[in-house]
């Protein structure tokens, strides 16, 4: 989907500031670009098959520079919304669902793309979490999104935590099953291992006896097929099990799940909903779940919020 500002005001004001948010995920690149009067342009690529991560970066410059002459103007700053892991020095020191990535010099590569402009980058999840709190009007959040892998955010009074640039809140590797199946991390029984669309998918799969798309298992949770209701409610007792691991340790007052696959799954935030109130120790009320109300832009959204922070 491309978003394009065709005004007459857009048209008469070149010299507006632009703001740009991309988020990098594991099978796509999103990216949304804002003035200070709402979002111009909108759009998504796919990765190529992956080889390289020079040939993933080329393509990313690909992209940006179609992005930077459709516009027809410079960014004033670009917030990246990341799921690696990225090393004081600025270099990816592990992306499981891209390992040919690690060892990038991220913020040298991205400086390069964008000479013009003030350029940080911040975990997806953390991001993700900051969005849906402002969004939301909730300074007590946990955030989680649910896509390729497992990403999640923590905001305590307003603050993403443990806060952006001192580490990521990575509830995607909480063990949530002894023994359980391996994480691309190299663990056993990570939620992301468990949860994530992928994995619920190959369960999905098994149960079937064949192969399962996205489309089809959202159809057959529709229909209420055994083998779909089975594989995503595996995926929501994992989900909910993280959640009341992080309730008992830092009390939000609200979760919202999103993510690409989540929000594609019907019924999904109100299944984890109901397995959280399973968990409840006595005296203890279940913690609120709700579908985030970015749906599956949360991390885009917040690396514009980003990019906002950061401009000159």
């Amino acid at each position: 989907m491309r978003v394009r500002d065709s005004s007459p005001n857009a048209l008469d004001c070149p010299a507006k500031v632009h703001y740009l948010g991309i988020d990098i995920g594991g099978t796509k690149v999103a990216f949304r670009v804002e003035t200070d009067t709402g979002c111009v342009d909108e759009t998504a690529f796919a990765w190529a098959p992956r080889r390289s991560a020079a040939l993933d970066l080329a393509q990313l410059a690909r992209h940006v520079d179609e992005l930077r002459a459709r516009l027809g103007t410079p960014f004033a700053a670009v917030g990246v919304a990341m799921p690696a892991t990225v090393g004081p020095a600025g270099r990816i020191t592990a992306w499981p669902s891209r390992p040919e990535w690690t060892g990038v010099a991220l913020e040298a590569s991205l400086r390069a793309m964008f000479p013009e402009a003030a350029v940080a980058w911040a975990d997806d999840g953390d991001l993700g979490a900051l969005a849906e709190a402002q969004a939301s009007d909730c300074d007590d959040l946990l955030y989680l999104g649910v896509g390729t892998g497992i990403g999640g955010g923590l905001v305590l009074r307003g603050v993403p935590c443990p806060g952006l640039g001192r580490g990521s809140f990575e509830i995607g590797h909480v063990i949530v099953e002894m023994g359980g199946v391996r994480c691309v991390c190299g663990r056993q029984g990570c939620l992301q291992a468990i949860a994530s669309g992928p994995a619920t998918l190959r369960r999905a799969a098994l149960l079937r006896g064949t192969k399962a798309t996205f489309e089809e298992l959202r159809q057959a949770m529709c229909d209420g097929h055994l083998w779909a209701v089975a594989a995503v409610e595996q995926t929501c007792r994992a989900l909910a099990a993280a959640v009341a691991g992080v309730q008992e340790l830092v009390h939000p007052r609200l979760v919202l799940i999103g993510g690409g696959f989540a929000t594609g799954i019907p019924g999904l935030a109100g299944l984890v909903s109901d397995h959280l109130a399973e968990l409840a120790r006595p005296g203890q009320l279940p913690l609120p779940v709700q579908p985030a109300a970015l749906g599956g832009l949360s991390s885009l959204r917040g690396a514009v919020s980003l990019a906002r922070l950061i401009a000159p």
